[in-house]
């Protein structure tokens, strides 16, 4: 078991792999954790698995899923050390030369790992849609589907309907189109007249060409496969007594009842933020994500010493974006560790940092185009907002009422976010709901504090780890 290294990289998605791939390649002792079983996060999801042994797949599953067999490649080619199925659940501090400590399980035991430099590289996470009947069988994220697709070839048997908005559900429909599985309908929750507003940033968009002509191609693939498409929906409800039986909307001045036997909703990603939040490097509130993000230097430094951030985790701007930001950390980190010189670490990452520069020319126009949603703080009371502890919307207002006035308190009052997923999955609809009720800005009602573990551990495992 590794048990030190230069940098350790937690994650092993498109940013992870690169920032790996170059530090390594510089001569650094790295070391990639991550949960999943190989290389590739959720972008590349099993991508060495489909080329082995399903290489069929990679024609409906697409050029840019495709492009992960190169990055995994260059990753394996470097000889890091790699413990995949294995879940960081605390990155603390040591007394021993400014160190970190990596706490790990895996396989039913827990281990450390000190490093000198940390890469939080841990992506982002589909943000929740907690509409009527979203907690019934037969309702999935997007994200879900399409993983299930990737990992083992598998999709819904039955009616499937995608709702939501954003460019993960055009990607998802196309796919399956391609693949020939039958959507029953795709319903799209963009507000009407976007794209118009949207088209102030076309021009700087135009540098991230190809993915407008990606864009363009999505969009057209749906409208030429004859599946019903429905624009600007909204009051999305999903029917059923036991499970999913229709799901029901309004759109073009109609309701509408589409019969379903699953569901995909999806609205957009937000960073998964646990660990630098856990770690307590500072976070500003992004207006135009409708999220926190991590405040970060121009190589990824953070305001802690010695933790870099990478890719998504940073701020949602695409997979390819990501690959070019956990180069340049990569190099950074190979820079601080005296094994390249300052000079050749920027020319090194020119080419990388130019090109992140031009994709990230889109987001404004696809966060113009996909909007996060302003609704989710009005969800009716009695939603469940956090699953784990089955809180519902109602007992979140009645809190606020009673004087909560932001997560942590009403954490307090009603174990909302003390689940298994310590708050991943319902931070931000909490956040909305506070705000809404109390009528303060998301920035000043705030999120969850984070502390360790921040994944479900045994006390025989902490037992294990022995005096730190």
């Amino acid at each position: 078991m590794i048990s030190e290294a230069d940098v350790v990289v937690i994650g092993a998605g498109p940013a992870g792999l690169s920032a790996a791939t170059a530090a390594a390649g510089a001569g650094a002792r790295v070391a990639v954790v991550d949960d999943q079983p190989g290389p590739g996060g959720q972008v590349y999801r099993s991508i060495e698995t489909v080329d082995r042994t399903r290489p069929a797949d990679l024609d409906f599953l697409g050029r840019d899923y495709s492009s992960g067999i190169g990055v995994v490649q260059d990753f394996r080619a470097t000889g890091c050390g790699y413990l995949p199925r294995t879940s960081v659940w605390h990155v603390g501090e040591t007394g021993a030369g400014r160190r970190r400590a990596i706490y790990c399980s895996r396989d039913g035991g827990t281990f450390r790992i000190l490093a000198r430099h940390v890469v939080i590289a841990t992506g982002a996470l589909e943000r929740p849609v907690p509409v009527p009947g979203w907690t019934l069988p037969g309702v999935m994220s997007a994200g879900a589907v399409q993983g299930a697709l990737k990992s083992s070839g598998v999709y819904p048997a039955g009616r499937l309907v995608i709702a939501g908005s954003g460019p993960l559900p055009l990607l998802l429909a196309a796919q399956l189109l391609a693949a020939r599985v039958p959507i029953a309908a795709f319903v799209d929750t963009a507000p009407v007249g976007v794209l118009m507003r949207a088209l102030v940033h076309l021009p700087r968009a135009a540098a991230a060409g190809d993915y407008l002509l990606r864009g363009l191609a999505l969009a057209r693939t749906i409208r030429k496969s004859g599946i019903p498409f429905y624009r600007g929906a909204a009051g999305l409800r999903v029917a059923g007594s036991d499970r999913v039986s229709a799901l029901e909307f309004r759109a073009g001045g109609q309701d509408h009842v589409i019969p379903a036997d699953v569901v995909a909703l999806h609205e957009g990603l937000v960073p998964n933020s646990q660990l630098t939040r856990l770690v307590g490097m500072r976070h500003f509130w992004d207006r135009r994500q409708r999220c926190w993000r991590p405040e970060l230097g121009p190589w990824g430094e953070s305001s802690e010493q010695g933790i870099h951030v990478a890719g998504d985790g940073s701020g949602i701007f695409g997979a390819r974006a990501a690959g070019y930001d956990g180069r340049s950390v990569g190099l950074d980190l190979a820079m601080r560790l005296g094994l390249i010189a300052e000079s050749e670490r920027d020319l090194d990452a020119n080419d990388a940092r130019m090109r992140r520069m031009l994709d990230v020319g889109v987001r404004p126009l696809l966060e113009s185009c996909f909007p996060p949603p302003d609704w989710i703080g009005s969800v009716a009371d009695e939603i469940t907002v956090c699953r784990c502890e089955e809180v519902s919307a109602g007992a979140i207002r009645t809190a606020v009422a009673d004087g909560c006035a932001g997560p942590n308190q009403v954490k307090a009052f009603l174990r909302c976010g003390m689940g298994p997923c310590q708050g991943r999955l319902c931070a931000s609809t909490v956040a909305e709901v506070i705000s809404a009720a109390g009528g303060r800005s998301l920035a000043e009602v705030g999120t969850y504090r984070i502390r360790p573990p921040i994944r479900p551990v045994t006390l025989a495992e902490l037992a294990e780890l022995g005096p730190a």
